[in-house]
């Protein structure tokens, strides 16, 4: 069941699925207005999100329009689906974006504690001294 949002649209998991594989594969960028059809949002989101994600940031045309691709769309969909359905936060949404985007640099981070320190050729011969 989707979550009526401003306008009678509602947000569906399925939905935003469906609209990723309906993208045409011969089309590389897309305008902001054709990904606003796509996810159902509206323009000012969009914008508003790019400058609050970092990994949200579509390149822009000569004449200064933003280009979106499909991977761009892919985010805004994921996005989209952490603040309207699972009712994350924004930061929270940052941080799992994150997560997703750098999967083995988090892995790093919690494991790097147990991790002893390499040791350099200067350390292997005084440990061979002793």
């Amino acid at each position: 069941m989707g979550i009526g949002l401003k306008g009678g649209t509602s947000v569906n998991s399925s939905n935003s699925a469906q609209q990723c594989e309906l993208l045409p594969k011969s089309k590389i960028y897309f305008s902001i207005s054709e990904v606003c059809k796509l996810t159902s949002l509206e323009a000012h989101v969009l914008r508003y999100w790019e400058s609050e994600f970092p990994q949200l940031r579509p390149k822009k045309n000569r004449s200064g329009n933003r280009a979106y691709k499909t991977k761009d769309i892919e985010t805004i969909n994921f996005i989209k689906q952490l603040l309207y359905e699972e009712k994350f936060t924004i930061p929270g949404a940052k941080k799992r974006l994150a997560e997703r985007k750098s999967p083995d640099t988090a892995t790093e981070k919690n494991l790097g504690d147990n991790i002893p320190a390499p040791v350099t050729p200067c350390q292997n011969e005084s440990i061979k001294k002793e």
